[in-house]
């Protein structure tokens, strides 16, 4: 490979499009916008979803169904296994305890205890747990408040 033979790759030298630079450019005239009409004015943006003062699509189909995102409350589930790595045996696990431990945060305080993983530490669980997650904890020796 030497200087006479480079070559650029296709479409990495193209000039740029300039309207409006007179007949003789192929742009001319009309700058590419046609003739008359909402298109061919200056400062035209459409807003997304327009249609030419005609009713939207959005609009024609009716609504339908149940939202509640913004009313919904979420709960953090937190693991059987999560709870044998960052707790010591015999310990109190609360709100505040799983917040201190990182697996919380405090804007969003609803937990529950899933029962994902194996358990042999003793616990003392004051939070909501499900029916195999309060199985798991009793049958390692921990308690359910």
């Amino acid at each position: 490979m030497d200087l006479s033979n480079l070559v650029n790759t296709p479409g990495a030298r193209e000039r740029r499009k300039r309207v409006g630079r007179g007949c003789g450019s192929g742009m001319g005239k009309t700058s590419t916008r046609g003739h008359k009409g909402q298109n061919a004015r200056k400062g035209h943006k459409q807003k997304l979803g327009f249609e030419g003062g005609q009713m939207p699509l959005v609009r024609r189909l009716p609504k339908r169904g149940f939202n509640n995102y913004q009313f919904r409350v979420e709960t953090l589930g937190v693991n059987v296994s999560t709870l044998e790595k960052r707790f010591e045996a015999g310990a109190e696990i609360t709100v505040a305890s799983l917040a201190a431990a990182g697996l919380v945060d405090n804007k969003r305080p609803r937990v529950k205890i899933l029962a994902t993983g194996e358990l042999t530490k003793k616990f003392t669980v004051k939070v909501p747990c499900s029916a195999a997650a309060k199985a798991k904890i009793e049958a390692a020796g921990g308690t359910v408040a």
